[in-house]
């Protein structure tokens, strides 16, 4: 390799490490990082090719802002480019939720941490409540969509596996958006295709286990094929099929990864290796880790000459529209389950009121998840010392 390709290579490495660790904010925030680093900055590529960068990350599965780091490092470096520069953008987050997630198991049992996790999780409702809302102002775009992502909601309730509710809302709505099917055949198409899976779901188990290793893998391979949006929605995945369908992961769980993923920098999709590392320790923190994200590396590498088709393609475009409306469906069965476990059972008004003051500080002033998370901790340790806990 000469040196010029090294000092290249070397360069990408330094920018997407440092962006990995100062990262804080959501893929937004990193995606504005990056503008700054290599356009305005290094004149790596113009602004109206980063421009359609975005819009080719909104087309693939994945993380946005993960891929984004994957495309800018190929376009500078090649193959070895895409490589270290995914692996340096996501290096920080993953390690530091390695250290949060020992730290977790270790000692989350202590009554000094949990009136911080009690804070923490009804300031994390109202974080995934702000994401939904986002989502769903920018998914909604007439009564076709409203009509999709309500039957996915349906699907769910009745206790279809979130694939499966996922890419039935994405062909079926297809289709309508596309008016091959008329409104009242969709919702039969619908109907007809979840018949199947209903009994299955029903007698599905919550018995607690730990999953054989390729099990674990195998999941976390599947999402990270097929999440479409916001890192958010990987929630709705793992309530669904670890905490209710397998029982490898318990609702109280679900919420401190979450809570934990909005201390660390990065994409949100880190908080896979936290759960991993819960569920199956540093094996499962690593299994979880490269399944979730190594799907992003395979489509940014196999479908980049593909994207300018993708976009310009009216079907594609129908599919990804619903799909994305699906996911708010999807998410917003989750959070009416976990406002359920979390504050009718038992009737809890403490953690009603955090999240009341959680959504206000969201809604009415801006602030941002971590500060959310942040205050959800403090109330928690003020209402403790009040004894009010």
């Amino acid at each position: 390799m000469s040196g010029t390709s090294s000092q290249r290579l070397l360069e990408i490495a330094q920018v997407f490490f440092k962006l990995g660790v100062i990262g804080f904010g959501g893929p937004a925030a990193h995606i504005a990082m990056m503008e700054e680093e290599v356009v305005t900055r290094r004149e790596w590529i113009d602004r109206s090719r980063f421009l359609d960068l975005i819009g080719a990350t909104n087309l693939i599965p994945g993380p946005n802002s993960t891929e984004m780091a994957i495309h800018l490092g190929y376009i500078q470096g090649g193959f070895f480019g895409l490589i270290i520069a995914g692996v340096c953008f996501l290096f920080p987050a993953v390690l530091i939720t390695g250290i949060f997630a020992w730290i977790y198991v270790s000692y989350g049992d202590l009554p000094q941490i949990a009136p911080l996790f009690y804070g923490i999780k009804p300031a994390v409702l109202a974080v995934i409540l702000g994401a939904l809302w986002k989502l769903g102002k920018k998914a909604i775009k007439g009564y076709q969509f409203v009509l999709i992502g309500f039957g996915v909601a349906v699907l769910l309730l009745l206790g279809i596996n979130e694939v499966i509710a996922l890419l039935i809302g994405g062909f079926v709505g297809m289709l309508l958006l596309q008016k091959v099917l008329p409104k009242e055949t969709a919702e039969g198409l619908i109907g007809v295709l979840s018949f199947g899976t209903i009994l299955k779901a029903v007698a599905a188990t919550t018995a607690k286990t730990i999953p054989p290793l390729w099990k674990l893998g195998l999941f976390f391979l599947k999402v990270g094929s097929i999440l479409f949006g916001s890192g958010y929605v990987l929630i709705a995945f793992i309530e669904g099929e670890l905490v209710n369908q397998n029982g490898w992961l318990t609702q109280q769980q679900l919420l401190d990864a979450i809570a934990i993923g909005q201390f660390t920098p990065g994409p949100v999709l880190s908080t896979s290796t936290f759960i991993g590392y819960v569920v199956a320790g540093i094996p499962g923190a690593i299994v979880a880790t490269l399944g979730i994200f190594f799907p992003s590396f395979i489509f940014v590498l196999i479908l980049n000459p593909l994207i300018p088709k993708l976009r310009n393609s009216a079907w594609t475009s129908a599919f990804l529209d619903a799909v994305n409306v699906s996911a708010v469906g999807l998410m917003a069965v989750l959070t009416l389950q976990l406002a359920y476990s979390l504050f009718l059972q038992p009737l809890d008004y403490i953690a009603i009121l955090i999240f009341i003051l959680g959504a206000i500080a969201l809604f009415r002033f801006k602030l941002s998840p971590l500060w959310l998370v942040f205050g959800g901790a403090i109330l928690g340790l003020i209402f403790n010392l009040l004894n009010l806990l």
